[in-house]
């Protein structure tokens, strides 16, 4: 029992490193988990973490965070799982949830938000290159060409939270039909214990009851997050559009202006992208004060983080014979490629309320460029926007 005290404890501390030090998103965390926790530790073999990371990938929710979070279950159980979520998920919230008081702050104290002038534009440039390297990875037919178009048509053009996973359906359909082309593999009996599952949904049940009777806006906050968070598919920028919809578009509890330097801001930060979400949810109750901001922040993070670590609690168990099915398979073409084109309708829609100068849209055009095609870090690309605003 002590050995395995030891080893957790070596394991949460593992965690707290990448918590602190990885920077770039999913791609660099894949990089960073392989050289701790394969070639350093030996929790697992290679193949293992990029197979489970592969399934992390085409299950809702934050693929770094279900993927460390995984890791932990495989070690030592729920309980460890939940205390890796908790140390993997809070420097990054806590960091998000001071940027938020801090704006709020600046903006009470009617300073202007003019030095993140370039920054708004630089976020526009990171969830273009997201759309493009999304697209990039799943677009691979005409099928999957034409659903992402209609996904982006749909999004730009239909403001309403609900209309994002009808979409997200709807292209899963349409290329589960597809089936056929799929290569038959030997299936096996579905072995499946429904604890997980049972619990996201009833958490998801519960959460919208007790808001919808109570009006708790802390209540209410923790249901929107936690109904997108079951819904995302493809990461990070996948979640951008979600909640530009919900929390700018549909409810107006943030400017664009203030969300754009949410995205940008989380590019700063290491650790998972999905923190952003604590952001918006801080300045969603700017109006109760720094301690409900706080409180926000953290509520918020947790309806954004807990979905997809039940979900893959619950498909981890059965996945090798789930994956066998050919339709399965086949559906994920559709979901990926609406999702890409989600986030390109996003980059559209938040630039609109942005100036459309020479100098703007060179910006956007600039950091895509320093994002494709070199190896400048995104946290020097955003610190350099800042101190540009500031300079000129």
């Amino acid at each position: 029992m002590a050995i395995k005290r030891i080893r957790y404890f070596i394991f949460l501390k593992d965690v707290l490193l990448l918590a602190l030090t990885a920077f770039g998103g999913p791609q660099a965390h894949i990089a960073m988990l392989i050289k701790i926790m394969v070639e350093k530790r030996g929790y697992l073999t290679e193949e293992e973490l990029i197979e489970l990371n592969a399934l992390c990938q085409i299950l809702p929710g934050p693929t770094s965070t279900q993927t460390v979070t995984a890791i932990g279950f495989r070690i030592g159980g729920a309980n460890l799982a939940y205390l890796t979520l908790l140390i993997w998920m809070i420097p990054a919230v806590t960091l998000m949830t001071t940027a938020a008081i801090l704006i709020n702050t600046y903006q009470t104290n009617n300073f202007s938000l003019e030095f993140t002038k370039f920054i708004q534009p630089m976020a526009v440039g990171f969830v273009s290159y997201g759309a493009y390297t999304i697209a990039s990875k799943v677009i691979n037919t005409k099928t999957a060409g034409a659903l992402m178009a209609l996904s982006a048509i749909v999004t730009y053009f239909i403001s309403k939270p609900a209309a994002l996973p009808i979409v997200l359906v709807f292209a899963g359909a349409m290329t589960a039909f597809k089936y056929k082309k799929q290569e038959i593999e030997v299936k096996e009996k579905v072995k499946i214990k429904w604890g997980n599952f049972t619990l996201w949904g009833l958490v998801l049940v519960v959460a919208a009851l007790v808001g919808a009777f109570t009006q708790d806006r802390f209540v209410l906050l923790f249901e929107n997050f936690y109904r997108n968070g079951s819904l995302i598919f493809g990461g990070g920028q996948v979640l951008i559009p979600f909640l530009n919809t919900e929390f700018v578009e549909f409810k107006s509890y943030l400017s664009s202006e203030e969300f754009l330097s949410g995205l940008a801001m989380v590019q700063t930060v290491p650790g998972p992208v999905f923190s952003v979400s604590s952001f918006v949810g801080a300045l969603s109750v700017r109006d109760l004060g720094i301690g409900g901001q706080i409180l926000a922040g953290f509520v918020s993070a947790c309806g954004i983080f807990l979905p997809g670590t039940f979900l893959i609690f619950f498909v981890i168990r059965f996945w090798d014979s789930l994956k066998k099915y050919r339709v399965v398979r086949a559906s994920l073409e559709g979901i990926n490629a609406a999702s890409a084109g989600m986030v390109a309708a996003a980059a559209f829609l938040l630039f609109e309320p942005i100036e459309s100068s020479v100098l703007n849209v060179s910006v956007v055009i600039g950091t895509f460029i320093l994002l494709t095609y070199t190896k400048v870090p995104p946290p020097l690309i955003i610190i350099a926007g800042l101190l540009a605003g500031f300079l000129i």
